[in-house]
C-alpha cells in the first residue's frame, strides 16, 4: 500500500513523484516506455541537441565574418548529429532514474490502468493501491485528417528526431515552437523549408510584431513562409509529396520529398480506465478543480491531459501545487497569465504576458516600450542583431504586464520578466535597476526606459 501513486514519468510525473517523497509520502511511479517521458526523451531536450548542433554548423558556415579561416569543406555529418542528440537524451533520463531512486521512489514499469475500485492494475496482472493517485500520462502528437502520418513520407516530431538522411526538400505544417524549430534545424542541414501556418502569423500566440520579425529572419533564411494557409490534401504516392494548399490568393500546390506534421498534441487518455470511473472530459482534455483533483475522489491529473498550457514547465507546477496539496499544505494558485513560453529557433523567441494587441483588446490603456538589438552594442559584437526587446505596461498602475523578446539568447532572460511580473514590479523600478553593460539583457532597461520616453541609447 502506498500513499501515492503517478503514472507517468515526463515533467509532471517525475517532479510529482519526487516532491511526494520530500514531503514523506510512501510513492510509486509507474512508466510504460522511457523514465522522463516524452520531453526527455523526444521532445524539448534531444531538440535542442540538434538546434545547438544546427547552431555550430550555422558559426562554422560564417567564421569568416568572425575573422576566421576555417580550411576544407563544412558539411554536417548527420548520423553523428542524431547520436549526439541520442546520446543527451539517454543522459538526462539516467539523471532521473538516479533522482527517483535517490529518493526512495518505488519505479514499476508497465502499462497502468486504474480499476473501477481505484486500485491500479500494472499490465493487466500486478495490482497496487493508494489512496491518491494523480494522472501524468502527457500528449502524443495529433495528426490531421487530410494529413496522414506514415512515419516515412508524412512524419511527426518523432520521425523527424532521427532522421536517416537530410530530405532535398521539406513542407512542415504548423508554425507553433515544434514546427518553427524544426523548420530551423532542416534549414540550416541544407533542406529546401516550406512553413506552412493556417492562422495569420507564424509562431500566433505570440506578438504580432514578434511573428514579423522571425517571419523576415526565416525568409532571409531561405526559408518558405505561408501563413493564412490550410493544407487540404497531401498524395504521397509519388516520389515527392504533392500538397494541396488553401490560400487567401487561391489554391496553391506545394511538393516536398517530406511532409511534417506539427499541428499540436493530444492528451494520452485512452486506456487508462477512466470511463468505468465516471471521469469528466472537457474536449478530450481530463476536468480538474484548484487542487488538480478530477471528478473521481483521491484521482488527480495534471500537464497535458488538461486544458493548460501543454508545456513542461507547466506541468513541474502543477505537478508540485498538486503533491503540496495532497499533502495539506497551501501552496500559492499557479499564475496561468504569467507563464514563459520559448521557441528556440534563430533568432529565439521568450514571452509572457499580455500581447499588445490582447491588452488593446481589453480595453487597458498601455505604454509599450521597444528596443532593436541592432542598437545594443554585445549584439553587435556577437553578429546577433536581429530582434528586440518589447515591454508592455499598464498605463495607469506603470505594472508590467507584457513581456516578448526575440533575438539571440533570450530564452535566457524571460525569467527575470517572469519574476517581475510575479512581484508587480513597476517600469520606473526596471529603468532604476542598474543593469550590466555590455549584455544584451540590458535592453530590457533600454525598453522600459522607452515606453517613459526617456531610452538613452535608441
Amino acid at each position: 500500500m502506498y500513499n501515492i501513486i503517478i503514472i507517468g514519468s515526463g515533467p509532471g510525473g517525475y517532479v510529482a513523484a519526487i516532491r511526494a517523497a520530500q514531503l514523506g509520502l510512501k510513492t510509486a511511479i509507474v512508466e510504460r516506455a522511457d523514465l522522463g517521458g516524452i520531453c526527455l526523451n523526444w521532445g524539448c531536450i534531444p531538440t535542442k541537441a540538434l538546434l545547438k548542433s544546427a547552431q555550430a554548423l550555422y558559426y562554422a558556415r560564417h567564421s569568416t565574418d568572425y575573422g576566421l579561416t576555417l580550411s576544407g569543406e563544412i558539411s554536417p555529418d548527420l548520423q553523428k548529429i542524431v547520436q549526439r542528440s541520442r546520446d543527451v537524451a539517454a543522459g538526462m533520463s539516467k539523471g532521473v532514474a538516479y533522482l527517483l531512486k535517490k529518493n526512495g521512489i518505488d519505479v514499476i514499469m508497465g502499462t497502468a490502468r486504474i480499476l473501477p475500485d481505484k486500485n491500479v492494475e500494472i499490465d493487466g496482472n500486478t495490482i497496487i493501491s493508494a489512496p491518491h493517485v494523480v494522472l501524468a500520462t502527457g500528449a502524443r502528437a495529433r495528426s490531421l485528417p487530410a494529413v496522414p502520418i506514415d512515419g516515412v513520407k508524412v512524419i511527426g516530431y518523432r520521425e523527424a528526431l532521427v532522421p536517416t538522411k537530410i530530405p532535398e526538400s521539406m513542407a512542415i505544417i504548423g508554425s507553433g515552437a515544434i514546427g518553427s524549430e524544426f523548420a530551423h534545424f532542416y534549414n540550416t542541414m541544407g533542406t529546401k523549408v516550406t512553413l506552412i501556418e493556417y492562422m495569420d502569423n507564424i509562431v500566433p500566440l505570440e506578438d504580432e510584431e514578434v511573428s514579423a520579425q522571425l517571419t523576415r529572419s526565416f525568409r532571409k533564411a531561405g526559408i518558405k513562409v505561408m501563413s493564412s494557409a490550410e493544407v487540404t490534401s497531401v498524395e504521397s504516392s509519388g516520389l515527392l509529396c504533392k500538397l494541396t494548399v488553401k490560400t487567401k490568393k487561391g489554391e496553391e500546390r506545394v511538393e516536398a520529398e517530406q511532409v511534417l506534421s506539427a499541428v499540436g498534441v493530444v492528451p494520452n487518455v485512452e486506456n487508462l480506465g477512466l470511463e468505468a470511473l465516471g471521469m469528466i472530459l472537457e474536449r478530450g482534455r481530463i476536468k480538474v478543480d484548484e487542487s488538480y483533483q478530477t471528478n473521481v475522489q483521491g484521482i488527480y491529473a495534471i500537464g497535458d491531459l488538461l486544458a493548460t498550457p501543454a508545456l513542461a514547465h507547466v506541468a513541474s507546477a502543477e505537478a508540485i501545487h498538486c503533491i503540496e496539496k495532497i499533502a495539506g499544505l497551501n501552496p500559492p494558485p499557479i499564475r496561468y497569465d504569467n507563464i514563459p513560453g520559448c521557441t528556440y529557433t534563430t533568432p529565439e523567441i521568450a514571452s509572457t504576458g499580455l500581447t499588445e494587441k490582447a491588452a488593446k483588446e481589453r480595453g487597458i490603456a498601455i505604454k509599450v516600450g521597444k528596443f532593436p538589438f541592432t542598437a545594443s552594442g554585445k549584439a553587435a559584437a556577437s553578429g546577433a542583431r536581429d530582434g528586440f526587446i518589447k515591454l508592455i505596461f499598464d498605463a495607469v498602475t506603470d505594472e508590467l504586464i507584457g513581456a516578448h523578446l526575440i533575438g539571440d539568447n533570450v530564452t535566457e532572460m524571460i525569467s527575470g520578466l517572469v519574476t517581475a511580473r510575479n512581484l508587480r514590479v513597476k517600469g520606473k523600478e526596471i529603468i532604476h535597476s542598474i543593469h550590466p553593460h555590455p549584455t544584451m539583457s540590458e535592453s530590457i532597461m533600454e525598453a522600459a526606459a522607452a515606453a517613459h520616453g526617456e531610452v538613452i541609447h535608441l
